[in-house]
């Protein structure tokens, strides 16, 4: 039914099991599958499942529902799923979807209705409950703008239940998505081991005169060769001036002999991420600036690595790093110590050349669902990614791992991904 193998649905329930722990008494939560967006005509863009509804039963489908009553005056209300009805119609055109049974093994949910059962068995719920909790999707830098299910759902709730106490469920959920279980750990491990079998593949298809997209190409033919859902989040393959453009994805220009190929991508397996950041030179042999600077950053990504560990918060960590930064960028000559006297503490000499964060929590999504100001703790996995952008050059070095934190040293989920200089070279040259 999916790409991906079977996912224990002792997951799904230790995720809910924490969530209705946190709950108020007498509350009832709510949540609903993402919907297909129209992308033109009668298509609709590939469907990807809300990570929050996911985490909580593993339904891939829509349209789909969830409803956690814990202190439920019936039994078979405390957890009921609700999955998509195939009619006759649906099955000849678009295949079979979930039966009740098959629902119940994946999420371990032993209530499971039909979709359109949704909302009159929500009116007899909620006639026994004080306290709504609904979903928003709540992102610490971005906010959508267009209507999603959940959306529609807080509107029907206000207009028939305006009586009703409505809660955030965001706060409970950010902690069951910042700390990572075992089964979740493994799947992010599989997503990263696709990304390395692929990323060796690609190497001896990178030489002058290939275009980026064609790198592209490969690289999402490796992931879906090898069971992922694609790309984790839109790939950047940047050679040349491109490797300066923090979020490039144009994937549209010639690479060149002399160029540095920058590449930002990563698996998506059973929809969590890997994320990883490597750069080769284009004809195969990095040139002295290249490895000079190169070899910069890979100082930098092993001690900030060393960093990650429990009790440090993000704000502390990244100050910790630029220093790091400024201390490479002065050997290279990039920066002076007049350079660093005259800097103004709130936007520090090195951020010419090193403009964005060095880590972001990693999991159901690219970004991940995570409160910056929190300690680390074990079990949260986060990319570490320091780079050293000299626009004058068109050199752009960035390198980037997953990590996990645990009670003992950071381990990389992805160090067996090859980032030294002569193993890069050596795949390179195997053409």
């Amino acid at each position: 039914m999916h790409r991906y193998r079977p996912i224990p649905s002792t997951l799904f329930q230790k995720k809910r099991a924490a969530l209705t722990a946190a709950m108020k008494p007498d509350s009832i939560a709510i949540f609903h599958s993402n919907a297909c967006m129209p992308r033109n005509g009668d298509q609709c863009y590939p469907f990807r499942q809300n990570s929050d509804f996911f985490m909580l039963c593993g339904i891939d489908r829509q349209p789909a529902a969830l409803i956690l009553f814990p202190d439920a005056p019936k039994p078979e209300w405390r957890e009921v799923l609700f999955i998509p009805y195939t009619d006759e119609h649906m099955r000849i055109w678009e295949g079979e979807s979930y039966t009740p049974q098959q629902a119940t093994e994946i999420s371990a949910i032993q209530h499971v209705e039909f979709y359109n059962q949704f909302k009159p068995l929500l009116q007899q719920m909620l006639f026994h409950a004080q306290h709504i909790y609904l979903y928003t999707d709540e992102q610490l830098k971005f906010q959508p703008s267009v209507p999603t299910p959940h959306h529609q759902l807080i509107d029907y709730i206000r207009q028939h239940f305006p009586a009703h106490h409505i809660l955030r469920i965001h706060p409970l959920l950010r902690p069951l998505r910042m700390i990572k279980l075992p089964e979740e750990i493994d799947l992010i491990q599989t997503a990263c081991a696709i990304t390395r079998d692929t990323f060796v593949e690609t190497l001896p298809h990178i030489r002058p005169g290939v275009f980026e997209y064609e790198i592209e190409a490969h690289i999402l033919s490796g992931f879906l060769r090898r069971g992922a859902n694609g790309h984790a989040f839109y790939p950047i393959v940047a050679s040349g001036q491109n490797s300066c453009v923090l979020h490039y994805t144009d994937n549209a220009q010639q690479c060149m002999d002399g160029d540095i190929l920058l590449l930002d991508f990563g698996a998506e397996y059973a929809n969590y991420a890997a994320d990883i950041t490597r750069c080769v030179p284009v004809n195969g042999r990095f040139s002295p600036r290249q490895r000079q600077v190169y070899e910069a950053v890979l100082r930098i990504l092993r001690q900030a690595t060393q960093l990650l560990r429990p009790g440090i918060t993000l704000s502390d960590y990244e100050k910790r790093v630029g220093s790091l930064v400024e201390r490479e960028l002065l050997q290279l000559g990039l920066l002076t110590q007049q350079d660093i006297a005259d800097q103004d503490p709130k936007k520090p000499a090195y951020k010419k050349y090193f403009m964005h964060g060095t880590s972001h929590h990693l999991g159901l999504d690219v970004h991940d669902t995570a409160d910056r100001e929190q300690p680390l703790q074990p079990g949260m996995v986060l990319t570490c990614e320091p780079a050293i952008y000299i626009r004058e050059e068109n050199l752009g070095i960035r390198l980037e791992n997953d990590i996990l934190i645990t009670d003992d040293d950071p381990i990389n989920l992805t160090a067996d991904i090859p980032i030294e200089i002569d193993e890069i070279e050596s795949l390179l040259q195997a053409k």
